[in-house]
This record gives structure tokens, C-alpha cells and sequence, in this order.
């Protein structure tokens, strides 16, 4: 593992889900109705992003939008499906390392996944669908029955 502290860890943990409750806030979603189903942010989340003039935006505006729907995308996972905050070796990282969201999927096998990597590929697919950015990271995870699996 990448040399990160514990304290650094809960750090990044901490203001990620400072930033995730201050969106929710901001979109009049109450925290405590946040904090029983990550879900209701869904429907104020994608109309605030589908009224965003993206074709106006700047760097700064993209990266403050990246940063949201990542937190958005990680808390998601920990509420939903108990995933957690971990450290990943990347020596293309400016800091020699990444955080990423890990959990175990439905095949009992642990995997992670970069919510940021997640944001960045439905920026590749505009207009931004939240259901379809949280779904890709679910599948990601296989914590999502697959297409055809039937339950």
C-alpha cells in the first residue's frame, strides 16, 4: 500500500463526506434525509446538473462539478452498499497513489473502483445521467445483478 497515514486517510474520508452533506444542503435535500437514502439526492443532483451551462463552463467550474459528483459517487457506495475509503499504488499519481471506494461485490470478491475515473468517463458521455454514473460504478464493483441474470 502507498504510503498514506491513517490520519491522512480519515482526513480525505472526513472532508468527502463534508463536501457530499454541504451539496446535498445546497440542493435543499436535508442531511437526515440524505443520511437514511443516498438516493434522494438523485433527482436534485441531475437537475442541477442538467441546468448547468456546461458549455460555459471553465477548468475551475469542471474541476469544482468532478470533485461533487466523485464525493457523491463514493458516499453513495458506502451508504448503499457498505463500501469504504481505501488507498491505491498509482506511480502516474502526482502523490504516488489514489483514493478509491472498495467493496466486496456479489461474487464475494473485493474490488475497487476510482470514483473519480467514474465522473471523468460520463463527462466522456454528456448530457450527465446520474442514475447511469452510479450504475456504472455499482457494475464496476459487481454489486449490481448483470443484464439477463434474473433474480
Amino acid at each position: 500500500m502507498a504510503a498514506v497515514s491513517a490520519s491522512d486517510l480519515q482526513e480525505w474520508i472526513e472532508g468527502e463526506r463534508r463536501n457530499i452533506l454541504g451539496m446535498a444542503d445546497m440542493l435543499g435535500v436535508p442531511t437526515d434525509v440524505y443520511t437514511r437514502d443516498p438516493m434522494s439526492l438523485i433527482p436534485a443532483l441531475q437537475d442541477y446538473v442538467s441546468r448547468a451551462p456546461l458549455d460555459e463552463f471553465e477548468q475551475s467550474d469542471w474541476i469544482t462539478l468532478h470533485a461533487d459528483l466523485m464525493s457523491y459517487v463514493a458516499d453513495y457506495l458506502i451508504q448503499k452498499h457498505g463500501a469504504s475509503w481505501s488507498v491505491a499504488d498509482d506511480p502516474a499519481a502526482p502523490r504516488g497513489y489514489r483514493f478509491v471506494i472498495e467493496a466486496t461485490g456479489r461474487d464475494g470478491q473485493t474490488r475497487r473502483v476510482d470514483p473519480f475515473e467514474v465522473v471523468s468517463k460520463e463527462f466522456d458521455s454528456l448530457p450527465i445521467e446520474i442514475t447511469r454514473m452510479l450504475a456504472s460504478a455499482e457494475l464496476a464493483l459487481h454489486l449490481a445483478s448483470q443484464a439477463g441474470e434474473g433474480e
